[in-house]
This record gives C-alpha cells, sequence and structure tokens, in this order.
C-alpha cells in the first residue's frame, strides 16, 4: 500500500470514529459549563444538520465538512408548568399562573388565581432573610467579609462580590433587598448567631408564628427550589414586612453604591416600576429561578386603596411587571370592584 492510500485510510477512520463519538451519547459528553445537565443530539440525514428548536446552543464543528451539530441543554419547566397552572384563564389575562390583590387594610380579596398552590418562590425568599436580620436588632455597621462558603454551588449564579469582600451587614441588607445579591445573602445568615442552621429555623419559626403554614425555607437566598410558599403566604409576609421601616426603604431604593476597594460598584433595583412615577410602592421584592418562573411581590396604592399584590410563574422578565400594570389599570377603572376568584382546587403542587 502507497504511502498516500494509508494517509487517506488512516483520515477516512479517523473522521468516521470522531463522527461516532459526536453522534452516540455518552455519561460524560452532557457537562456544559455552568454543570452537569444532559442533552440530546439529533442526527438529520438529509441535510447533515442537527437542528433544535432552542434560540441558545453551542455548536459543534462535524465529521463531514459543512455539517454542524448543534448541542442545547432542554429548558427546565417550572413547577407550575408541570403542574398545568397555566392552563388556568382570567379575565385580566395575566401571564402569572398565580396571582393574588388583596385590600391591605380590610383583607378583602380583590383578585386571586391559584393562590393556595405551593411553588418555589426563588427570591422572594429574601424578604424573610430580611425580617430575620432587621428583628434581631444586630449591629448594621459591623464588618462581614464575603467568603467561598457564600458561593452559589446550586446554580452556580454570578455575584460582583469577589471572595473577601467586605462590607458591612446594613450594605449586605441593602443589595440582598434590592438588588437581590445572593453572595450578600447568604453571608448574612451565615453569620448570624449560631450560624446558618439557626438562621433558617428561625425563618421557618417566623412563618409558622405568621400563620405562613404552606410555607418552608431551606437557605437564605432563594436558589433552593426547597424554599416554597403560596401566594396567601407571601401576601401576609409582605404585610408584616411592611410594619418593618428599614425594609420599605432598603426593597425601594432605586440604587446603591458600595465600595469594594478601590472600586465603586453602582447597583440597581430588579423592579424598574419603583422608578416610575406613575407608582406608589412601599415594599417590593423579585424573584426567578427555573422551577420558580419570574415572580414579584408588592405593597403599592392605587386609587386611593393600600393593596399588596403577589405573582408567582410568570412567563416572562417584563410579563411579571406587565401583569401588575393590568391589574393597576383594572383598579383604577374599578375601584370598588368586586372579587375575582379563580383559586386552583390543588392544596399543593409537587415537581
Amino acid at each position: 500500500m502507497s504511502k498516500f492510500v494509508f494517509s487517506r485510510t488512516f483520515q477516512v477512520f479517523g473522521l468516521v470514529a470522531l463522527f461516532a463519538a459526536l453522534s452516540l451519547p455518552s455519561p460524560g459528553h452532557a457537562a456544559t459549563k455552568r454543570g452537569a445537565k444532559k442533552v440530546q443530539i439529533t442526527k438529520v440525514a438529509s441535510s447533515k444538520k442537527v437542528v433544535t428548536p432552542r434560540k441558545t446552543a453551542r455548536f459543534v464543528v462535524g465529521a463531514k465538512r459543512g455539517s454542524v451539530i448543534r448541542v442545547s441543554a432542554p429548558a427546565v419547566p417550572s413547577y407550575g408548568q408541570m403542574a398545568g397552572l397555566h392552563s388556568a384563564q382570567d379575565p385580566l389575562d395575566l401571564k402569572s399562573s398565580v396571582a393574588l390583590v388583596i385590600d391591605q387594610d380590610t383583607r378583602e380579596v380583590l383578585f386571586s388565581k391559584n393562590d393556595r398552590a405551593v411553588l418555589p418562590i426563588a427570591s422572594l425568599t429574601k424578604l424573610m432573610t430580611g425580617v430575620i436580620v432587621s428583628g434581631a436588632k444586630l449591629p448594621m455597621d459591623e464588618v462581614i467579609t464575603v467568603t467561598q462558603d457564600d458561593v452559589d454551588t446550586e446554580k452556580h449564579s454570578s455575584s460582583r462580590l469577589k471572595v473577601g469582600t467586605s462590607l458591612t451587614r446594613g450594605e449586605l441588607l441593602h443589595l440582598a433587598l434590592m438588588s437581590s445579591e445572593n453572595r450578600a445573602a447568604h453571608a448574612l445568615g451565615r453569620t448570624y448567631p449560631g450560624g446558618m442552621s439557626v438562621f433558617v429555623s428561625l425563618m421557618n419559626a417566623k412563618a409558622k408564628l405568621l400563620g405562613m403554614n404552606d410555607t418552608s425555607y431551606a437557605e437564605p437566598t432563594g436558589l433552593s427550589s426547597r424554599n416554597q410558599s403560596s401566594a396567601q403566604d407571601l401576601a401576609t409576609l409582605v404585610g408584616a414586612a411592611h410594619g418593618d421601616p428599614m425594609l420599605r426603604e432598603l426593597t425601594t431604593s432605586p440604587g446603591y453604591q458600595v465600595a469594594v476597594g478601590s472600586r465603586t460598584l453602582q447597583y440597581n433595583n430588579t423592579n424598574r416600576l419603583v422608578k416610575n412615577p406613575e407608582w406608589d410602592i412601599g415594599l417590593q421584592k423579585t424573584g426567578y429561578i427555573s422551577e420558580a418562573g419570574q415572580c414579584l411581590v408588592m405593597q403599592t396604592k392605587i386609587a386611593g386603596r393600600k393593596l399588596i399584590m403577589v405573582f408567582l410563574d410568570s412567563a416572562g422578565k417584563l410579563s411579571r411587571l406587565g401583569d401588575a400594570e393590568r391589574v393597576r389599570r383594572w383598579v383604577e377603572a374599578n375601584p370598588v370592584a368586586g372579587k375575582v376568584n379563580l383559586s386552583a382546587s390543588a392544596k399543593q403542587v409537587n415537581g
């Protein structure tokens, strides 16, 4: 066999082996940059390309010239989606599968939709974190250092607070409530007297004390899907938190700067409605993880009434704000409107 023939034969076998390796799933090839999620690779014989419906994907050059393999981790459905809560219709056409609007003074329910469903609540958890920290009357000028323990190993979320960053307890609380800073919230729980286990126990004890019987907390950030609650319970929490002047101020702060070494970091509120002059917001908190969808709670005044709004498992980041706008316009058009009840029959949703 000539040198040329041997070389061509080796190349052919090499390309066949490479294509086979890319085409067959293996336990290790599914790892992504931020975690190990299984992916599927599908071949389309006619075009020699792999096409998936996902908008975001990684591309790998195929074995044959011009072929492309698109690798994409499947989207994680929210608990509400898995439970079919998005199929519920409502007269306001809200994009959130769970919603509750009540009069803060009279407790009258103006609007409800699946309000007893128990779902992950993402960073709405941080509102209870703030309740515990503020209620403990700990020194807000005490300096706390972010450590490796505060790095998110659950969702691998990013943070601008690097390990070794030192801020006061007050600064960390401000960032946790206003900008939903996960490392700030975790550091607050970790450095609480008695440690993290005591802090989480106090979160759950406070929930029971408030009558939040559908609520359970596993950690102070909301990154864990084991932090769960219902719209009814969250409305109770918003009412209690609104009674704390510090929590009102920090959650509605439009922006905040902190000095980190020689740098100054600018943080903004995760809820753009706090900057909208058409809104009078007394307290708010946003949240998101894939299991929970987009979430929002607020205390606000509309048409002379103090209202508490809860929106869970919304389809998009802007749609939860859109739902709030739809409710506001509805209340303004019907200031003494009766109750609109679309409650789910299921007491609890399990994922």
